[in-house]
C-alpha cells in the first residue's frame, strides 16, 4: 500500500481525532490509518477491560503515546460525550451496535445508536475545537439490494424503508441488524459533516485473536467451515465490497481534504457475493476445503464510485484494492502466509 499523502489538510497532523467503536474492524483500520498519517487518536470502546488489547495493538504499530483508549459504555448516557470530545479537532463515528449475531432487541439498538449519535453531534456543536465530523452509514441507507435487479444509485438516493425494516418483527434478526444505518441529514452544523456509506467491508483483521471482525470475520468463518458464520452468510445479499484499508483512507480523506463538505461517499470498490468469495478461495487455495455456497445472483446496481476514488487518490492511493487481494490479506491476517 502506498504511503499516505495529505495536501493542505484542514486538520493538521498531530491533532487529536476521536474514533468511536475503535475495537471493531472498520474503526480499528480508521485509527490505524490516522496514526500512520501522523494524527493522534482517542478511541472509544464499551468496556475497557474487554478491550485492553487495543492500546498495545496500536502502540506496537505506531508511536507510543499517540493513541488513547476511553470507555463509553452507554452511547446515550447524559454527559458521556464532553470528556470524549475535549480538545479533539475531528470526529469519526462508527456505529457500534450493528452486531449481526446480537440477541439484543433491534429497537433498543436503534434507540441507543440514534440518541447517542445526536448527543455526540450536540456535544461537537458546543465544542469550538471540532472542525470536521465523518459519520458511518451504509450502502443499505441508500437502497435494499435485490440481486439481478438493475438500479442506479446517486449521492442523494435514500432508503426510506430502513426504519420500517428495523421495527418489523417479521424480519429476521440477522437482516435487521443492518437497518439502523439509516440516512442521516444534519442541518447547519458548526463543523463540516460528511458520511461514508461502505459496502461489505473485508480486509486484514488487525488483532485476529481478539476481534470478531464483522464481515471479515465471516470470511474467517467460511474458511473454517464455521456453522454459525455459514448460517449468517446466507443473509448477506450480493452487494459491493470495499477493502478495510481503502475504506479507512476514504474516511481520512473525508475528514481532512479541503472542499469535501456535506457529501455522501459510497465505499464501493467492486461487486461481490459470498458464493463468489467461496469460489475465489477454492481457486486460490486448492488444498483447502472451503465450503461451496449456492449461487444467489449478482448485484447489478450502478453506484457513484467516481468521487470516492478521486478522494482515495488524493491521499496517495491510485486504485481500489481488488477483492481477491483483500481476501488473501484477510486469510493471512489470521493464518499467516499460505502457499497457493
Amino acid at each position: 500500500m502506498a504511503p499516505t499523502k495529505l495536501t493542505n489538510p484542514i486538520i493538521a497532523p498531530g491533532s487529536l481525532i476521536l474514533v468511536t467503536g475503535v475495537n471493531g474492524l472498520i474503526a480499528s483500520h480508521i485509527a490505524d490509518q490516522l496514526l500512520a498519517a501522523g494524527y493522534r487518536v482517542r478511541g472509544t470502546v464499551r468496556d475497557l477491560v474487554k478491550s485492553s488489547w487495543v492500546t498495545p495493538l496500536f502502540e506496537s504499530r505506531h508511536r507510543p503515546g499517540d493513541f488513547e483508549l476511553i470507555q463509553v459504555a452507554d452511547l446515550a448516557e447524559p454527559g458521556v460525550w464532553p470528556p470524549a470530545v475535549k480538545n479533539v479537532a475531528g470526529i469519526i463515528t462508527v456505529a457500534a451496535s450493528a452486531d449481526l449475531t446480537s440477541t439484543k432487541p433491534v429497537d433498543d439498538n436503534v434507540k441507543e445508536e440514534v440518541e447517542g449519535f445526536y448527543a455526540l453531534l450536540d456535544t461537537a456543536n458546543k465544542t469550538r475545537t471540532v472542525k470536521s465530523v465523518v459519520y458511518t452509514s451504509s450502502v443499505w441507507a441508500a437502497w435494499d439490494p435485490v440481486p439481478n435487479t438493475p438500479r442506479v444509485v446517486i449521492e442523494k438516493t435514500y432508503n426510506d424503508q430502513a426504519v420500517k425494516v428495523a421495527a418489523d418483527p417479521a424480519i429476521p434478526q440477522a437482516e435487521k441488524g443492518i437497518a439502523p444505518f439509516m440516512a442521516v441529514k444534519v442541518k447547519d452544523p458548526s463543523f463540516r459533516f460528511n458520511s461514508i456509506l461502505p459496502g461489505t467491508v473485508i480486509g486484514p483483521i488487525l488483532e485476529p485473536d481478539k476481534q470478531p471482525a464483522s464481515t471479515a470475520g465471516f470470511v474467517r468463518g467460511l474458511w473454517n467451515s464455521d456453522p454459525r458464520s455459514l448460517a449468517i452468510i446466507k443473509h448477506v445479499a450480493p452487494l459491493w465490497f470495499i477493502d478495510a484499508r481503502d475504506n479507512a483512507r476514504l474516511y481520512l480523506a473525508a475528514l481532512t481534504t479541503p472542499g469535501v463538505e456535506g457529501e455522501r461517499l459510497f465505499g464501493c470498490a467492486e461487486r461481490f457475493s459470498f458464493p463468489q468469495v467461496s469460489k475465489l478461495l477454492r481457486e486460490a487455495y486448492p488444498g483447502k476445503d472451503v465450503p461451496t455456497l449456492e449461487d444467489d445472483g449478482w448485484d447489478v446496481t450502478e453506484m457513484p464510485t467516481a468521487r470516492p476514488l478521486e478522494l482515495l487518490r488524493s491521499v496517495g492511493q491510485g486504485e481500489w484494492t481488488g477483492l481477491l487481494q483483500s481476501l488473501k490479506d484477510t486469510i493471512e491476517s489470521f493464518e499467516g502466509k499460505i502457499s497457493s
